[in-house]
Parts: C-alpha cells; structure tokens; sequence
C-alpha cells in the first residue's frame, strides 16, 4: 500500500532534517517511490536590504509500509 509522509522545516535547519528523515527510513523501513521537496522563499517584510528570514522548507515523500 502505497503511503504519503510530510516532513517541513526551515532552511537554516536542513540538516536537521535530513538526518530525521534518514532516521525515519532506516526505523520504518519504507521503500521510497519518489520525494518531492520545496523551499519558499520569504520576505523581509521591512526596508532592510539584505536581512531575509529562514524559508520554509517542505518535504514531500511517497513510499510503500512494508508492515501493511
């Protein structure tokens, strides 16, 4: 059966992320069909040249539960 798993973070953390989805693949041991990600970018929302805030990142993931 084929599943949908959604992981989202911040790109100032991606690293963090990978390592929880490299964890969540090594416990689960889902087979990965395919994994789609984006990162929006944000605005300063003031005058500030140069002074971004972190973008949103999402992490989109298909895949097979091997207990179902």
């Amino acid at each position: 059966m084929q599943k949908v798993r959604i992981f989202s973070s911040i790109e100032s953390e991606l690293r963090n992320l990978e390592e929880e989805v490299n964890q969540w693949i090594a416990e689960s041991g889902a087979k990965i069909i395919s994994m789609t990600g984006n990162i929006a970018p944000q605005s300063t929302g003031s005058s500030h040249v140069g002074t971004f805030s972190a973008s949103d990142v999402l992490l989109m993931i298909l895949y097979e539960d091997p207990k179902t």
